[in-house]
């Protein structure tokens, strides 16, 4: 038996007992019946009574459990739908009170989700809206302030958070480093800020600039403006420093004078710079003017030099004629100014070209200087050890020189092609004017051996009219004496082996000597360009 009805049981025991001692009691006071039986019924009623109330109350509980529980149920399943959570399964079997309690509980579980997801999203509400009026963008939490968001819902607004705080964080760094680039080249310009613009850039805290795509978009573009300006200033500068340079060496400036002026030579194009730089210049302009004379023959030598380094022919020398106008004034002073500014620009552009030429003619010349001692009949004289090692630079010039031609004929082929235009040395193709070289030499060459043959074939018709004349030994004898073969050796004319380099028109000149003009045997000293 359960404990419940245990207790019942000894309920009715008590309640026996009770009324049996009630009888008891009655019959010893001596109670009539009839009275006796108006009493029972009395106790009877009061029992009845307290019962019935008993049971009164605890139909009301089951009542109010039931009533619970059905409202518990409806706002349940409010909850349910509100939160986007599946419907409350209720366990079977289960009692009216556990039923109210499981789920009353549920509901102040759901009720607590609910109120905490509300509270999140207005959370993250206030952030994005923060966020988005910071960056200038639109809000797109497009969430009911009544309405309970899903838990998918509330992820996908806090990883949108996470974007708009990354984007924010990543124009905050860009911002903060292009401001710092302005501020710098404002600096270096000795510029002020002189639109609402660039007065929130540079003066505004940074948490209060607004960091919408068009105010990065329009901070590039003002540093862009900047950095333009600076460095066209720049560009100014240099142009107006080299400009000094010119001058003063045109001039003759004394050195004392340039060093006081030294501090504005080195860096900087600031505003202030920038105006002493110009002032400078356009005094010293004013001094060229008056020494027009003494600034054209400093020109005049310049050009000359580049003259050379552009390897210019003598037609191509005349035909500035400025150059040789005596009639000294401003316009004179003009044109030898656009001369020699044309000519700068035009060696540096092929400069590459014109140091290749001239590292040729400077290697063909010492070959020319070592193989002309190579013939000198006087070379195994003592000359401290020197002859071993001049032979073998000039073979090695001799393997040098027509690699270096090959490499020169490569070059000014494609760079021609590229510039449509031939490359000229003294009016000449310069591959042909290479072959003309060493067509020279090895005519200078087969000249020189005529002349000996011609000396030889001399000595011996006198020696057969007259007969020999014995000579004396240049050398002195350092051990034993000198045989009479050796001393007759000794007096022989020096006989140098003939040497002709071939060349790629050594067949046709082979073919055409008897019409080959006399050529001199200097080497290339000049040549020019065409263009």
């Amino acid at each position: 038996m359960r404990k419940s009805e245990v207790i019942a049981a000894e309920s009715v025991a008590c309640l026996n007992s009770a009324l049996a001692r009630l009888r008891d009691i009655w019959e010893e006071i001596g109670i009539p019946e009839d009275q006796r039986l108006q009493r029972t019924d009395t106790v009877r009623k009061h029992v009845n009574l307290l019962l019935t109330r008993m049971i009164e109350e605890e139909e009301s509980l089951k009542e109010r459990l039931l009533k619970s529980i059905d409202v518990c149920r409806k706002e349940l399943n409010g909850l349910c739908l509100e939160l986007h959570l599946p419907p409350f399964e209720e366990e079977e079997d289960c009692t009216i009170l556990q039923l109210e309690k499981d789920l009353r509980t549920r509901v102040e579980v759901m009720l607590k989700q609910k109120k905490e997801r509300l509270q999140e999203l207005k959370l993250l509400k206030e952030r994005e809206h923060d966020l988005c009026d910071l960056l200038c963008m639109p809000i797109l939490l497009n969430v009911d302030d009544h309405g309970v968001p899903s838990l998918e819902e509330l992820d996908q607004f806090r990883r949108r958070l996470a974007e708009l705080s990354a984007e924010k964080e990543r124009r905050g760094k860009e911002f903060v480093s292009v401001k710092r680039q302005i501020i710098l080249c404002m600096e270096e310009l000795d510029h002020l800020p002189d639109t609402s613009f660039e007065r929130d850039v540079v003066y505004e805290e940074e948490e209060a600039f607004c960091l919408s795509k068009e105010n990065i978009a329009s901070l590039h573009e003002l540093l862009f403006r900047l950095e333009e300006q600076k460095t066209k200033n720049q560009v100014l500068c240099d142009e107006l420093r080299s400009k000094i340079t010119e001058l003063w060496d045109r001039l003759n400036v004394p050195q004392e004078e340039r060093a006081a002026f030294s501090e504005y030579m080195t860096t900087g194009s600031k505003a202030k710079i920038m105006n002493v730089l110009q002032e400078e210049a356009d005094r010293l302009q004013k001094l060229k003017l008056q020494n027009i004379k003494n600034v054209v023959e400093v020109i005049r030598t310049e050009l000359t030099s580049y003259w050379d380094k552009c390897f210019y022919s003598q037609n191509q020398r005349l035909g500035f004629a400025p150059y040789y106008d005596e009639d000294y004034g401003e316009d004179l002073l003009a044109l030898h100014d656009a001369e020699i500014s044309r000519l700068k620009h035009y060696y540096e552009v092929h400069k590459e070209m014109f140091e290749g030429v001239q590292k040729w003619e400077e290697n063909w010349r010492l070959f020319l200087e070592l193989d002309k001692k190579a013939t000198d009949p006087n070379r195994f004289n003592n000359r401290g050890g020197n002859l071993l090692k001049e032979e073998k630079q000039r073979a090695k010039l001799q393997k040098m020189l027509p690699k270096l031609e090959e490499e020169l004929r490569v070059r000014i082929a494609g760079w021609e092609q590229e510039q449509d235009q031939e490359f000229f040395v003294n009016g000449k193709k310069f591959m042909d004017y290479v072959t003309e070289q060493w067509e020279q030499l090895n005519m200078e060459k087969e000249r020189e051996k005529q002349e000996r043959q011609i000396k030889k074939n001399r000595q011996l018709e006198e020696e057969m009219i007259y007969g020999s004349v014995p000579k004396t030994p240049t050398k002195r004898r350092v051990l034993g004496s000198t045989t009479p073969g050796k001393v007759r050796k000794q007096g022989l004319p020096s006989r140098t082996p003939s040497r002709v380099f071939k060349t790629p028109q050594s067949k046709r000149l082979e073919k055409n000597k008897e019409n080959m003009s006399q050529l001199n045997g200097t080497a290339m000293s000049e040549g020019f360009y065409s263009y």
